[in-house]
């Protein structure tokens, strides 16, 4: 049995980060029989749920002569253009059927800003406009947190990084995290995510 403090972090696992959603991570449905195992021996879980505007500035569509994938820059740094994905209220943007959302305690929408994205479970992606998810923790003494979901390399390692920052004890599992991996961006948030003192456990298949 875990200990009190210990809470597990399930990142977006929707619909549309799985395979035939509108911006499908590779393998990313493989992961939810393993995180529901996981949920049950935690005493505290939370999920996250990307919930876009349709006009959020991420979304390629709304950038004339952009296109997915493309990098530009916002008021508050470099952004990666998005497909439309997770659109609030739409099929896409809700829990993968399998996910045994009733386990958990909490749920943080992010991204629900038209103006900012939202990659951390607790920042906005200016890195200062928070969530509330620290100090719900904060509240319910959780200092060791377990995360899992997707994608690896951004969703995740945001989240972690950030925790680590925020003076938590952090892990993240590999094995039950899938990764984009858009132009080396899943060997850089691994490298990241240790610069920060995460802990990595499991074998990331990709």
């Amino acid at each position: 049995m875990r200990n009190a403090d210990e809470a597990l972090i399930v990142i977006d696992v929707q619909n549309d980060f799985c395979p035939g959603g509108a911006l499908a991570v590779p393998q990313g449905d493989e992961i939810v029989p393993g995180i529901n195992a996981l949920m049950s021996t935690f005493p505290a879980v939370v999920l996250t749920q990307d919930w876009h505007p349709a006009d959020h500035s991420s979304f390629a569509s709304n950038h004339p002569d952009r296109h997915p994938f493309e990098t530009i820059r916002m008021p508050y740094g470099p952004q990666v253009l998005w497909p439309d994905h997770c659109v609030q209220g739409s099929a896409g943007a809700d829990f993968h059927p399998g996910l045994e959302t009733a386990r958990a305690d909490l749920v943080i929408r992010k991204g629900f800003r038209p103006a900012i994205d939202s990659y951390s479970a607790f920042f906005e992606n200016d890195h200062a406009t928070p969530t509330g998810l620290h100090g719900y923790l904060q509240d319910r003494g959780l200092k060791r947190l377990v995360f899992v979901g997707l994608a690896t390399d951004f969703c995740v390692s945001y989240s972690a990084i950030d925790a680590a920052r925020l003076g938590h004890d952090v892990t993240v599992r590999l094995d039950l995290a899938r990764a984009i991996d858009l132009e080396g961006s899943l060997a850089a948030a691994i490298a990241a995510m240790k610069a920060a003192g995460v802990c990595l456990e499991g074998l990331d298949d990709g």
